[in-house]
């Protein structure tokens, strides 16, 4: 695959300790005709595009729509059930998250060198996925929250949904410190040429992937004892 469409967000692409992208739609792939060979299409467009973060491991969630937070590291499974959202300051992983109307969340602490990615949609946002993150890496690596660059991606929104949980998101950031905010507003809902869009193709779609590293040669401090 040689055309890759990533969407890139302006206020990460201003941190140069990180590298980060959201894959969007894979063009011409009819995921409802043939499901299995499509799903398999998009997961090698997305193997494509991590190979050019270099030599690293992705870990993910299980993504349970709860409000678990995990730290990982390369000695980490490629998976972490339970867990909804991850935080690591190794450089050797990449963290990932599978949307596709829910909002993912990006952490980065340009400070400690740490970063965190959340999926938040409905229900994680009402158990306060994006607040528990903030603790884990406050906790975990002495994060503050004033300190932290926190991106959200495109997700569904009203009038495609009936709950604007990307607004509540936000809320919940600003109520836990955070001043750098900044919500890319898209509507995964009302553009399914360039997003998958669970709601509106009615559970028969791919996913978009999150992701996130540290460059590599700026890793963290590790965490707090």
């Amino acid at each position: 695959m040689t055309d890759v469409p990533v969407q890139r967000f302006p206020a990460l692409e201003d941190l140069a300790i990180i590298q980060h992208g959201f894959t969007l739609r894979v063009p011409g792939l009819d995921v409802k005709t043939d499901r299995a060979t499509a799903l398999e299409r998009i997961s090698g467009y997305h193997r494509t595009v991590l190979q050019g973060l270099g030599p690293r491991a992705l870990r993910i969630a299980e993504q349970i729509h709860g409000n678990g937070v995990a730290v990982v590291d390369g000695g980490s499974p490629d998976k972490t059930f339970g867990v909804d959202a991850l935080v690591t300051s190794d450089p050797s992983v990449v963290l990932g998250i599978y949307v596709a109307d829910c909002c993912a969340i990006y952490f980065v602490d340009p400070v400690r060198k740490v970063i965190g990615i959340a999926h938040s949609g409905r229900k994680g946002t009402e158990q306060n996925i994006a607040g528990m993150t903030l603790e884990c890496m406050a906790t975990g690596f002495g994060s503050e929250p004033k300190d932290l660059v926190v991106q959200l991606s495109p997700c569904v929104r009203p009038p495609f949904y009936e709950i604007d949980f990307a607004a509540q998101i936000v809320a919940q950031l600003q109520a836990g410190g955070v001043r750098r905010i900044d919500d890319c507003g898209e509507n995964t809902g009302a553009d399914l040429e360039r997003f998958y869009s669970y709601r509106m193709e009615k559970g028969s779609t791919g996913r978009m992937l999150a992701f996130l590293a540290l460059t590599k040669g700026d890793g963290g401090l590790g965490p707090s004892a």
